[in-house]
């Protein structure tokens, strides 16, 4: 009962946001409320559930968001953008483009969650994009594939260092073996892919000069925009101080994250945390993009106005994603999932995968989903002798399967890349599902030689 009330809940979310054109946030929380009441929970808590779910995304988010984007928008106001976009198009070449920003966002998604790099590295890539006359989605479909390979299979990201932890694998070798299967799935899932999705979506490829997360890119004289070096320190200094972190937790204490840490620990875990390093960065963005360019205060603000105005509805989007979210998981369809997979007989390394990816289908969250993926198969480890490691992996790529309008992910994928709904549905939906069965494969034949 409770997959016929999802399976319900999403085609009426559809036909809202598709058919009726009814605002997506809330298209959200009208269908969030229905499937609740279908999931058969006590109408007195709904909307706790709902409130919760909207607290629990946009905790921490609204301020990564928020002042990623002041960053981004100081950044491009100045000139930098523009700067970044012509130093690499002059030092790849538009043919080797697709190269540089995988690399670059595989690099900066080792240290960063999925929605930071998304942020940080969404309006570099528009400008490089912009200037190289390229369509958007040919940078951006490889710039999203290493953000999110990362997410599922790296540690010290959060879903997969739980996931290690919980099935007590080694982090090292998680770590080791999750860059061999990651960079088959980016290579796939990236420049391979945005071939085979321009021929199903034209109308998405196209060059376009403004976008409506950033607003209209301006064009500058190279001659005044601020210097290259400046120009990505300012850009990337969120994930410097995340990378700091990421460096010393693995060197100082294994990959562990340090538990109550005090003195220098605790400062190094300050600059980590994304909030706390994104409001660092936003203030030297002030000087370095503002002051030191001989911007005052009121075009300062006036720039930081803008970039709040540009990503309002996406946080409310993003915010109904979570309160659907909610209500699936405080109305039993994980236990549902549970129940269904308890007595089946498929391989471990492959039921890890299966479950993973129903319960990411059905709640949305890829860290819930391997958490409760890991929970279910722990039992099998012992009595079947299967490598902890490979399980984590699978476990991972399942994590990652078949994004869509439960997924905070998904709704950023389309705000970011002015798509509409069948549009994400066709590229970024398919897209992280080309990541999760190419990352199986890898770990299914990786698990026949270690």
């Amino acid at each position: 009962m409770p997959f016929v009330v999802l399976i319900l809940g999403i085609m009426l979310l559809l036909f809202l946001i598709i058919k009726l054109k009814l605002n997506t946030f809330v298209s959200l929380i009208v269908v969030a409320i229905l499937v609740a009441l279908g999931l058969g929970m006590n109408p007195a808590s709904i909307a706790n559930s709902i409130k919760l779910g909207i607290g629990n995304t946009l905790g921490e988010l609204a301020v990564v968001f928020g002042f990623g984007a002041m960053i981004g928008r100081l950044v491009s106001d100045a000139g930098g953008s523009y700067r970044i976009a012509q130093t690499l198009i002059r030092r790849f070449g538009k043919k080797r483009l697709q190269l540089a920003i995988v690399v670059a966002s595989f690099i900066i998604g080792m240290s960063l969650f999925f929605e930071v790099g998304l942020v940080l590295l969404t309006p570099i890539v528009f400008a490089v994009a912009l200037e190289a006359d390229v369509p958007f989605l040919y940078l951006g479909i490889p710039m999203a594939a290493a953000l999110s390979a990362t997410q599922g299979f790296l540690p010290p990201q959060p879903a997969p260092t739980a996931v290690a932890t919980a099935l007590g694998a080694n982090i090292g070798q998680v770590l080791l073996f999750g860059i061999i299967v990651a960079i088959p799935c980016v290579i796939v899932a990236g420049p391979l892919w945005t071939k085979v999705v321009q021929k199903f979506f034209p109308d998405a490829f196209v060059v376009k000069k403004s976008l409506p997360a950033f607003g209209e890119v301006k064009e500058y004289d190279l001659k005044d925009t601020p210097s290259f070096g400046l120009s990505a320190l300012t850009s990337l200094l969120p994930a410097i101080f995340m990378a700091v972190n990421t460096v010393y937790q693995l060197t100082v204490n294994g990959g562990k994250e340090i538990k109550n840490p005090h003195g220098f620990d605790a400062f190094i875990s300050m600059l980590g945390n994304p909030m706390i390093a994104m409001v660092i960065a936003l203030l030297f963005a002030i000087w370095s993009m503002g002051f030191h360019r001989g911007r005052d205060m009121k075009q300062i603000s006036a720039s930081i106005s803008e970039a709040v105005k540009s990503i309002a509805m996406l946080l409310l989007v993003i915010a109904g994603g979570g309160a659907f979210k909610q209500v699936l998981i405080d109305g039993g369809v994980g236990n549902a999932v549970k129940d269904m997979m308890m007595h089946s007989n498929l391989s471990p390394i492959l039921l890890g995968w299966l479950v993973a990816v129903i319960l990411r289908v059905s709640l949305g969250s890829a860290t819930v989903a391997g958490m409760t993926a890991a929970g279910l198969v722990m039992p099998l480890m012992s009595s079947l002798n299967v490598n902890p490691v490979m399980m984590a992996l699978a476990i991972g790529a399942g994590s990652l399967a078949a994004s869509h309008v439960n997924d905070a992910g998904f709704w950023m994928f389309k705000e970011y890349f002015d798509l509409d709904v069948k549009q994400t549905l066709g590229i970024w939906t398919s897209l992280e599902t080309v990541i999760s069965v190419t990352g199986l494969i890898v770990v299914l034949l990786l698990n026949l030689v270690v």
